[in-house]
């Protein structure tokens, strides 16, 4: 089984809000064939709370005007470190960076095969690295679950 065309077409449009309010190392994979629950999981980070909440602002705004499409759940909002959109047939994870390199949710799904993005999310690839060299902060301090030299988190 692979993620249906609706699946695909809510990631997109989610990817590319995220992008758009510049969400860090934006990636989807095809979760079907290992989860009955949803088709695909997109994943996206940003170094604060304030952007983490921009960006789910910005993604179920657009998916309700573009697509018609509004979250059976929210979770994470009050903290704003980690933000689940549920869409059913798709699950948005935004994390603050620091429970993104933790958490490291790309070493669960590591397997599934990655979706295509739009270009601008797959040019968010490494920012997060990026932002940590240019801000002073070392997102992989202490472990090996930081970002790779490749811009791949690890």
């Amino acid at each position: 089984m692979t993620a249906t065309d609706r699946s695909i077409e809510l990631v997109n449009a989610a990817a590319q809000a995220a992008a758009d309010r510049l969400a860090h190392d934006i990636i989807a994979y095809d979760v079907s064939d290992v989860l009955s629950i949803t088709d695909a999981f997109l994943l996206a980070s940003a170094p604060n709370d304030r952007q983490v909440k921009s960006i789910v602002d910005e993604i179920e705004e657009r998916l309700n005007k573009e697509l018609g499409a509004k979250p059976v759940r929210r979770e994470g909002d009050r903290e704003a470190r980690w933000v689940l959109l549920d869409y059913v047939d798709i699950v948005v994870h935004v994390q603050h960076s620091e429970e993104r390199v933790f958490y490291a949710l790309e070493r669960l799904w590591k397997d599934c095969p990655e979706l295509p993005l739009p270009e601008d999310a797959v040019k968010t690839r490494g920012k997060a690295e990026e932002h940590a060299r240019l801000t002073g902060a070392d997102a992989s301090e202490g472990d090996d679950l930081g970002t790779g030299t490749d811009g791949e988190l690890r």
